[in-house]
């Protein structure tokens, strides 16, 4: 029971952590939205989400060597790999960052960081009903 539990729990700061760094490329995004040849990125969600879950997050990267006296890599995947989102309309500045798609994606991901968090709050109340032999 507690694993499961655990899992749960796991899951969904995995889900929260991601769409935290979400929000952060979203804002950075719209902060540079009058900047020069700023190009507009974005993550995969369900994608960062799968490999997190798969175990890939958090691992070492395996990277190959082609010498013996190169440097291993100690580093760890914290995060999503970023993406470029595609050009919506073309300005004269070379500016990807279109203020509509940021602002949707922006509330978008919001709400599903707010859903995540009621679950867990859902989740620990019953556990807390459950534990202290209350209904209701």
């Amino acid at each position: 029971m507690m694993s499961r539990l655990d899992d749960l729990m796991g899951f969904h700061k995995t889900a929260i952590d991601l769409r935290s760094q979400r929000q952060s490329v979203l804002a950075s995004n719209i902060a540079n939205a009058d900047t020069p040849n700023y190009k507009a990125r974005d993550m995969n969600f369900g994608e960062a989400l799968r490999g997190a879950v798969q175990g890939r997050a958090g691992q070492p990267l395996a990277l190959a060597t082609s010498a013996p006296r190169h440097i291993a890599m100690s580093g760890m995947v914290t995060s999503a790999n970023l993406q470029y989102r595609p050009e919506m309309q073309s300005s004269v500045d070379g500016n990807t960052v279109d203020m509509d798609t940021e602002r949707a994606a922006m509330a978008e991901n919001s709400l599903q960081y707010e859903a995540s968090l009621s679950f867990i709050n859902g989740l620990l109340k019953s556990m807390q009903t459950a534990v202290s032999g209350q209904n209701g």
